[in-house]
């Protein structure tokens, strides 16, 4: 990829950008367009946990944690997403204060953690 050029995926409205449990590898931004964050409840219904918006980036806590996708991505409209993968994500990571790196790491395990809790009760 040349340097300053971001890799783009276009979807339509009801196509999946990733699903729950899979590794994740990339985090995503969206240039235009809304996606869906679901889950999948014990019974397997899904329940939508929140749409993200055109410059709401999504996907990022299988880039922190390196754990499992923790919900689906969904496209609610027409969407394009400009991709941050992996090394693009940890190199701009890298240059955090590691206070600020802490500090993303125990958000994502509370998020995490409420959301389990949430969908169990």
């Amino acid at each position: 990829m040349a340097q300053g050029v971001l890799d783009r995926l276009t979807f339509q409205s009801g196509d999946e950008v990733f699903k729950e449990g899979e590794p994740g590898n990339q985090a995503y931004v969206i240039q235009d367009g809304m996606v869906d964050i679901i889950r999948t409840d014990p019974e397997g219904n899904e329940i939508v946990l929140g749409s993200v918006e055109k410059g709401g980036i999504f996907g990022e806590m299988a880039l922190i944690d390196d754990q499992p996708r923790m919900a689906s991505a969904r496209a609610a409209t027409g969407t394009t997403l400009i991709i941050i993968n992996r090394d693009m994500f940890h190199a701009k990571l890298a240059k955090c204060d590691p206070f600020i790196r802490g500090l993303l790491g125990i958000f994502v395990k509370n998020i995490r953690s409420m959301v389990d809790s949430q969908l169990s009760d």
